[in-house]
């Protein structure tokens, strides 16, 4: 028999052909106003005579009522908007562009100079005047203030007074990178030949020859841990240590704070405004905030 396809022509060869198609999307309603002065559509039908530039509105009540309909925009002509993409037609926009971009990269490049000085920051530094044959150690964490110039580069010396023993005058320096920077935090490490006992006071001074406004130095507080018995204390001072400021004295005498000094609203006030400012805020967090401090040999001595 004859097979019911054979007359059909089948080939792989292209074939070109085009047709126009438009698709048409829109909505329309039918409303009216309540009482309370808001649309309704209850009762309200669409007829089907409704098209794109009119609507047929069937109701079962005779409250008074409007028709609404929302067309789609037109699509966007991309050979339009390329052919008057020239620089010369939208100077502003291009403008506006290249000074956002180059914005971006001068705050990157300010952003990694400033990872790199926080790196420079890091880490606990062994005092340099530790004897070798110490084997005795504590930890000194030093909390300069956010004010003005708090900073110094003068050389700031310190005595801690014990029961059992004193460690006669040593030097806060670090060889590598400055520290008692405005708003910074210092780890030291400290060796003695044996235990200090328990502590009394600690006497802190320096030799005010920063020059110009590095001579003077805010000190906050300085937290002294013993590494053996992880006891920690509190020298609290929040004053300047300077010629030129409050009572011109650069030699303090600081006792070791008890818990009701603690516990003294500067203190806290103090304490607690840094943080919230420096941790909690999204933007003053970026600027105040102070590099981690890591630890090698003291992995859980923190503040």
């Amino acid at each position: 028999g004859t097979q019911p396809n054979s007359s059909v022509p089948i080939t792989d060869n292209p074939v070109n052909f085009t047709a126009n198609y438009y698709i048409r999307v829109y909505t329309s309603g039918c409303y009216y106003i309540d009482s309370s002065n808001n649309w309704q559509s209850a009762g309200c039908v669409v007829g089907s005579k409704t098209s794109h530039t009119q609507t047929e509105c069937y109701t079962n009540h005779l409250t008074t009522f409007a028709g609404g309909w929302i067309v789609l925009p037109a699509p966007i002509n991309w050979n339009y908007v390329f052919a008057n993409a020239s620089f010369a037609k939208n100077m502003t926009i291009y403008l506006t562009l290249i000074l956002l971009l180059v914005l971006y990269i001068l705050f990157m490049i300010y952003a990694r100079y400033k990872d790199k000085k926080d790196v420079e920051k890091l880490g606990v530094t062994p005092l340099p005047d530790n004897i070798l044959n110490d084997k005795y150690y504590y930890q000194i964490i030093v909390f300069t203030g956010l004010r003005r110039d708090a900073g110094t580069e003068s050389k700031v010396h310190f005595i801690i007074s014990g029961d059992d023993e004193e460690t006669g005058v040593r030097t806060f320096e670090d060889k590598h990178r400055k520290v008692l920077q405005r708003g910074g935090i210092d780890s030291f490490i400290m060796a003695v030949s044996k235990p200090l006992g328990r502590l009394n006071y600690m006497r802190v001074w320096h030799d005010n020859s920063g020059t110009a406004n590095k001579a003077s130095w805010f000190l906050k507080y300085i937290v002294v841990r013993n590494l053996q018995t992880m006891e920690k204390n509190h020298f609290i001072c929040q004053q300047w240590l300077a010629v030129e400021k409050d009572d011109g004295v650069v030699d303090r005498l600081i006792p070791v704070a008890g818990d009701e000094q603690k516990q003294e609203f500067s203190y806290l006030l103090s304490k607690k405004t840094f943080h919230s400012m420096s941790d909690g805020h999204l933007w003053f967090s970026i600027f105040l905030r102070p590099p981690s401090i890591r630890f090698t040999r003291c992995q859980r001595c923190t503040c």
